[in-house]
């Protein structure tokens, strides 16, 4: 259930780790960078009955019509919008709504992972993970304290509300 608290898992054999910074948290847990039309499909073919997007529309690299793409896969979708320079408290809140309500396994997306695994490492130390064990899966896509990203001060104050 994407309630429960995930953990590392061992990826099942048809697991499109190609997908940009693809990572399984847990049987019911999947996470990654942007997505291509194609792997709309390859979600589906794993399982996956929800995807949650928290790219922002208008990137370069996000996936035009996904809503529609995911619909036609038989998936649902939640779209909401983090800004890079701007993660809030209300996208929290709404992130981890949607994973409440997702009903079946789910994967969550951005454009890199970084807002993705930044989010887990909240809903992780929320949930009652060891302040160690949510930083090592957040850190194996990023650290917000240590990138050279300018609006990485933002994220680390973000993950320091933990």
């Amino acid at each position: 259930m994407p309630g429960t608290l995930p953990g590392m898992t061992t990826a099942p054999s048809n697991d499109p780790e190609d997908i940009r910074a693809f990572h399984r948290l847990s049987e019911e847990i999947t996470t990654s960078g942007r997505l291509e039309a194609h792997d709309i499909d390859r979600l589906a073919a794993i399982g996956v009955a929800h995807v949650v997007n928290l790219a922002l529309a208008d990137h370069p690299e996000a996936l035009g019509d996904e809503a529609a793409r995911c619909a036609a896969a038989g998936i649902g979708y939640t779209h909401i919008p983090v800004p890079f320079d701007a993660p809030g408290e209300d996208h929290l809140a709404a992130f981890d709504a949607a994973l409440d309500a997702a009903g079946g396994p789910v994967h969550v997306h951005c454009i890199m992972n970084w807002r993705v695994s930044a989010f887990f490492y909240r809903r992780h130390i929320a949930q009652g993970m060891a302040e160690e064990q949510a930083r090592a899966l957040m850190e194996r896509h990023w650290s917000p304290e240590t990138s050279d990203n300018p609006h990485a001060p933002a994220w680390a104050a973000f993950v320091a509300r933990a």
